[in-house]
């Protein structure tokens, strides 16, 4: 019939492929937003866990090491709840650990081991040693060696600049903190700040976490 209008239909979409692309891109950003919104106000994501702080000057640099030195692109920072993984590498992760991460370092990963719960797990010597050359303790070890970390001094790092980063995004950092950062660099190397770091990866979560999987809590 003449001037007959067609009728909105799923055939009218899937002819149109101007219109289908708009719709698809509305139906995926409702959805997406319909589930990260909520996670901006549930006390499980936004309260730090029990024990948990921001990160001292020397952690936080090193952080910024290991992100530099790509440490991030080979392994995950997050054990996911499967019984293979936790009997592994420890403790699922609860999302509490992260609340001061930023950006998060949870990684999908892992050409080596995760490295969620590694603190403490080895000595400061062990770390040192295996960061300038792996195979000296992990034989079948294909991770690169950092022989320079030892030598690049952190003194004059801009600590006080990343930690007022960090406050504008939610990190309680007090004036106070951020003056006296540089004296906790003095005389100390990328190789320090990247051990302190390491050595600090999900020991205050622990409890937390156990504390989640003995309730159940996803």
């Amino acid at each position: 019939m003449s001037g007959h209008k067609k009728r909105f239909s799923h055939e009218l979409l899937e002819r149109n492929i101007g219109l289908l692309i708009v719709f698809s891109i509305l139906v995926v950003s409702f959805s997406g937003l319909v589930q990260i919104i909520p996670l901006f106000f549930q006390h499980s994501t936004t309260t730090p866990a029990e024990g948990v702080a921001p990160y001292e000057p020397l952690r936080l640099v090193g952080r910024d090491v290991y992100i530099r030195e790509g440490c991030v692109g080979c392994h995950s920072q997050q054990i996911r709840m499967l019984q293979s993984e936790v009997q592994r590498y420890g403790p699922y992760s609860v999302a509490g650990e992260s609340v001061y991460d930023h950006p998060f370092l949870w990684g999908s990963k892992r050409t080596g081991p995760d490295l969620a719960r590694v603190g403490q797990r080895y000595s400061d010597e062990w770390h040192r040693i295996h960061l300038r050359n792996p195979r000296d303790v992990v034989k079948e070890s294909n991770m690169p060696s950092y022989p320079w970390l030892q030598r690049n001094s952190v003194e004059g790092t801009n600590v006080r600049e990343r930690m007022a980063v960090m406050r504008t995004m939610g990190v309680p950092y007090t004036d106070e903190q951020i003056q006296a950062a540089p004296e906790a660099l003095v005389g100390k190397t990328e190789e320090d700040a990247i051990v302190a770091y390491l050595q600090g990866l999900g020991v205050a979560g622990r409890d937390a976490a156990l504390q989640s999987m003995h309730r159940g809590e996803h």
